[in-house]
C-alpha cells in the first residue's frame, strides 16, 4: 500500500469542499425576483363643501325651456354642490330672497331686480343671458297681429279686437312686461272680458291659451321647447321692447346668515364663468337649429340698453 502524503491529501480535500460549495461556475442557480405589486391610482374626486345644499329660485322659463336640465348637473359635478330648484314666477322668486328662503336667484325682472337689490336684499347681481319675448296665438290671427308695426300696435289689435288674450297674472318677469306693454298702449286690461289671468306659470299658461285658442306673451325658449305640445302661432317678435333679460342674484348673508353664502358665489361665479356660458350658448341649437338664451357674462346692462 502507498501512501499519499499529507500535504497532497490536504490540497485535494479543500479543493473538493470548495467545489461543493460553489457548485460548477459554468452553470449558476437562477435568481428568481417577485414582480413588484401594481401601484394603486387614486381618481381624482370633487371636494364635497362644508355645506353641500344650495337652494336656487328661479324663473319658471329657465326650467320650462330645459336649460337647467343641462346647467345644473355641470354645475354639480364641477363644484360638488347640490342643488334644489325652486322654479316659481321672477317676482315670487324675489319674495323667497328677500325673507331669506333662498341662497341665490336667477330671475328676468330687471326694474324689480333693482328694488331688490337698493333695499339691500342681494350682495351681487351680474348679467348672466338674454333672449326675447314673442306673441304667440291661434295661426288664424283674428287680431291681425302679424300685420302690427311694434308691440304696443300688436297689443292694441288685440284688445281692439275682442280676442281673448291669456295673462300669467303671477307677478313674474313676463307678467311684469307684459303689464308694461298694456301701460304704454294706454289699455287696462284688467276687468276685461276677453283678459284670463291664470296664475301659473309659463308652460301652463301656454297650454290654456293653446286649449282657447288665444294669444299670449311668452319668452322665446319655453315656447320652442314645447312648441309641438300646442296649437299656437308665433305671430309677433323683433320689437325692442321684448328684450328679456336674465340675471343672476346672490342673497345678501348678512341680512340672512343662514344662507350658503360660498354655495351661491360659486353658482354666480360658474353661470358667469367661460364653462356656464358655453352651456349657454349651444343650448338648443341641436334641438332647435338656433339658440334660446344668449350669454351676456362679458356684457353690461347699458351695452343691452338697460337703464
Amino acid at each position: 500500500m502507498k501512501c499519499i502524503p499529507i500535504s497532497v491529501l490536504t490540497l485535494f480535500i479543500f479543493s473538493a469542499l470548495m467545489l461543493s460549495a460553489c457548485g460548477p461556475a459554468a452553470n449558476p442557480t437562477p435568481v428568481v425576483t417577485e414582480p413588484p405589486a401594481p401601484t394603486q391610482t387614486s381618481l381624482p374626486t370633487t371636494t364635497v363643501p362644508a355645506n353641500p345644499n344650495l337652494i336656487l329660485a328661479t324663473t319658471t322659463s329657465t326650467q320650462d325651456s330645459g336649460l337647467l336640465d343641462v346647467l345644473i348637473p355641470a354645475f354639480e359635478t364641477q363644484t360638488g354642490f347640490t342643488v334644489q330648484i325652486v322654479a316659481v314666477g321672477s317676482g315670487q322668486a324675489l319674495k323667497m330672497g328677500e325673507q331669506g328662503n333662498a341662497d341665490v336667484l336667477l330671475v328676468h325682472s330687471p326694474a324689480s331686480e333693482k328694488t331688490f337689490m337698493d333695499n339691500g336684499f342681494g350682495s351681487d347681481r351680474r348679467l348672466v343671458m338674454h333672449n326675447d319675448f314673442i306673441i304667440v296665438g291661434p295661426a288664424a290671427d283674428p287680431a291681425g297681429v302679424k300685420t302690427a308695426a311694434s308691440a304696443l300696435e300688436a297689443f292694441q289689435k288685440i284688445a281692439a279686437s275682442g280676442a281673448q288674450f291669456i295673462s300669467r297674472g303671477d307677478q313674474s318677469g313676463t307678467n311684469t312686461k307684459e303689464l308694461a306693454l298694456w301701460k304704454s298702449a294706454n289699455i287696462t286690461p284688467a276687468g276685461q272680458p276677453w283678459y284670463v289671468e291664470t296664475g301659473q306659470g309659463m308652460g301652463a299658461t301656454l297650454t290654456i291659451a293653446s286649449e282657447k285658442g288665444a294669444y299670449t306673451l311668452t319668452d322665446r325658449a319655453t315656447f320652442l321647447a314645447n312648441q309641438a305640445n300646442y296649437q299656437l302661432a308665433l305671430l309677433y317678435e323683433g320689437d325692442n321692447a321684448l328684450l328679456n333679460v336674465y340675471h343672476v342674484i346672490v342673497v345678501n348673508h348678512d341680512k340672512w346668515p343662514s344662507t350658503n353664502l360660498v354655495g351661491a358665489i360659486a353658482f354666480a361665479n360658474y353661470i358667469a364663468s367661460p364653462a356656464g356660458q358655453a352651456i349657454i350658448m349651444t343650448f338648443g341649437v341641436d334641438k332647435y337649429g338656433q339658440q334660446l338664451f344668449y350669454p351676456d357674462g362679458d356684457r353690461t346692462d347699458a351695452e343691452l340698453g338697460l337703464p
